[in-house]
């Protein structure tokens, strides 16, 4: 299943340069992500999702937003700015039912741009642009970024969570790939000026993928 999404380099660029603009080598900001289905009706709507930046990433941002109040006009600027960014790449994310990629909503329902620590956090809901059934389905996703800039990673299974009405009868399940070691090796030697080749979608190479089964 290979999707064929258009890649913008340029807002890839733009997003790695806001995040952190400091570091050397591939990935050179880190955001650790949990994502939540969800629900309405008994069909899947969406997924609520939560990155956490790395305080590196964070710095530029939590520094723009000074000792401003949560949901000041200030942060709903810097928040408007990151999703405009994460919109441009499809919200980083794809989708896929029976093989075929599921279509999102241009625009978030929501979005919020908030300080934990010395972290930024970043939290929306992703929107399907159609509601999906659950009953006997099973769906896959996976959030990166294709150059791998950015890298973006459920730290375990722990942060997958589903809401009440689903845990009964649905589940989630996290894999992660083990990239060989020249794999990795290419991507840490790249300097943060350095773009891998388009062909070699180096990004997917390291994704995670999260499958979501229902009875």
């Amino acid at each position: 299943m290979t999707a064929t999404y258009p890649i913008n380099r340029a807002g890839i660029g733009c997003l790695a340069l806001l995040f952190s603009p400091l570091a050397w080598s591939h990935p050179h900001s880190f955001i650790a992500m949990q994502t939540t289905p969800v629900v309405s009706n008994d069909a899947l709507t969406g997924l609520k999702m939560v990155w956490t930046m790395d305080e590196i990433t964070s710095a530029d941002l939590l520094y723009d937003a000074g000792n401003a109040m949560p949901d000041t006009p200030v942060w709903k600027k810097l928040a408007a700015e990151v999703m405009a960014n994460v919109l441009a790449q499809h919200y980083f994310t794809e989708f896929w039912h029976q093989g075929n990629a599921v279509k999102f909503e241009n625009l978030p329902p929501s979005y919020s741009l908030a300080r934990s620590g010395a972290q930024a956090v970043l939290t929306f809901v992703l929107p399907l642009a159609q509601p999906q059934p659950l009953k006997g389905q099973t769906y896959t996703f996976s959030s990166f970024d294709p150059t791998y800039f950015v890298d973006m990673t459920y730290k375990n299974a722990q942060a997958l969570s589903l809401p009440d009405t689903l845990t009964s009868r649905c589940k989630l399940t996290l894999q992660t790939p083990k990239p060989d070691a020249a794999l990795k090796n290419f991507a840490q030697a790249l300097d943060k000026a350095d773009a891998p080749p388009e062909s070699m979608d180096l990004g997917r190479q390291f994704a995670q993928t999260v499958t979501l089964s229902c009875q």
